[in-house]
């Protein structure tokens, strides 16, 4: 009985040292969690991660961890909290304050995040994006266009008092949908260089969207004697054209815009219709079939198909087209749900 009582007793003390040596420390956790982030596994991580924090809140490296799966799950305001510890325990660490910025950025809050973003610099590779950029971003929100020139410049390294730096500002001022603000910046890039490419096409853009057509039409050809290669500015110059009645010069400029850019199906959409302005229906089918297997989706090739067709007398496929047109458009539009 003795004999079996210290077997007993042997054989329990090597089960509970067993356990002891396979039980995981939080570091060797915070480890593991940290391999499941670089494999992917964000979800995992998090559950992992989490269940430390209950027990060991304060460990090293975990508030930084647990932000990082929390951002990357679009968990927003779980990883500003989180970056906000992180930061407190470690104010050099410079990856959760770039987190923390974009975080916020992210969480439409771009003037606080501009401080956060303006302590770090550079890429990190946690973030996936590039914190001069977002930086340049958030000065646009806040109206501060000389620091948002001079992120941006940062971020595609060019001279920040140059006309490219100009015109970089300019081009992310169109793309935030304000085109008087991106002419003042395209206007101070042609002073510093007069024969910078792109500049002039931007201010016909501008123009042409004020529907100022002389004026668009001389800062497009001043875009072609400069670059004389690029095929949108063809393009814009047979939108021109075309606004004026001007059809044999905008045939011929979208001839050009076709044979530098076959890739592109605004073009082919716009020498169909010219061609049928002409009176040229079948000549214009055959562009815009081409343009309909480049985009099937698009509801004004199917518009102008319909009218080619009708045009040469087959009014079945005009009417087919007529319905894609009518089903493409009524699809894309934006449908209100009933309140319940």
């Amino acid at each position: 009985m003795r004999i079996v009582t210290l077997f007993t007793l042997l054989l329990t003390a090597v089960v509970a040292g067993f356990g002891q040596q396979s039980a995981e420390t939080p570091d060797q956790v915070l480890v593991r969690a940290h391999e499941m982030l670089d494999q992917g596994k964000t979800q995992e991580a998090v559950s992992l991660l989490q269940d430390l924090a209950t027990k060991q809140p304060n460990l090293k490296g975990l508030q930084h961890d647990l932000g990082v799966a929390y951002y990357r799950t679009s968990k927003l305001p779980e990883a500003r909290q989180a970056f906000a510890a992180a930061i407190q325990a470690d104010p050099a660490d410079q990856e959760s304050m770039q987190l923390m910025g974009l975080t916020l950025y992210r969480m439409g809050q771009p003037n606080q995040a501009i401080p956060y973003l303006e302590r770090v610099h550079g890429w990190m590779p946690n973030a996936n994006a590039n914190s001069n950029y977002v930086l340049g971003l958030c000065y646009l929100n806040a109206q501060r266009f000389d620091d948002a020139r001079l992120s941006f410049a940062k971020e595609f390294n060019v001279d920040p008092a140059s006309g490219q730096a100009y015109l970089l500002l300019a081009s992310m001022l169109m793309r935030a949908n304000l085109p008087e603000l991106a002419a003042d910046q395209a206007h101070k890039a042609a002073e510093l260089s007069p024969n910078l490419p792109l500049v002039h096409f931007m201010l016909g853009e501008v123009y042409l969207l004020k529907s100022d057509v002389d004026h668009a039409t001389q800062e497009f050809e001043k875009e072609r004697q400069l670059n004389p290669g690029y095929a949108a500015v063809y393009d814009r110059l047979a939108d021109v054209y075309t606004r004026t009645g001007k059809l044999d010069e905008a045939q011929e400029s979208l001839t050009k815009a076709i044979s530098l850019d076959t890739s592109s199906t605004g073009p082919f959409i716009q020498m169909g219709k010219v061609l049928l302005r002409r009176g040229d229906a079948m000549t214009s089918l055959m562009y815009l079939r081409h343009a309909e297997k480049m985009d099937p989706s698009n509801f004004i090739t199917h518009t102008l198909l319909a009218q080619a067709y009708r045009k040469v007398g087959q009014e079945d496929e005009s009417k087919r087209e007529t319905d894609l047109a009518s089903k493409i458009h009524s699809d894309s539009q934006v449908k209100l749900q009933p309140v319940e």
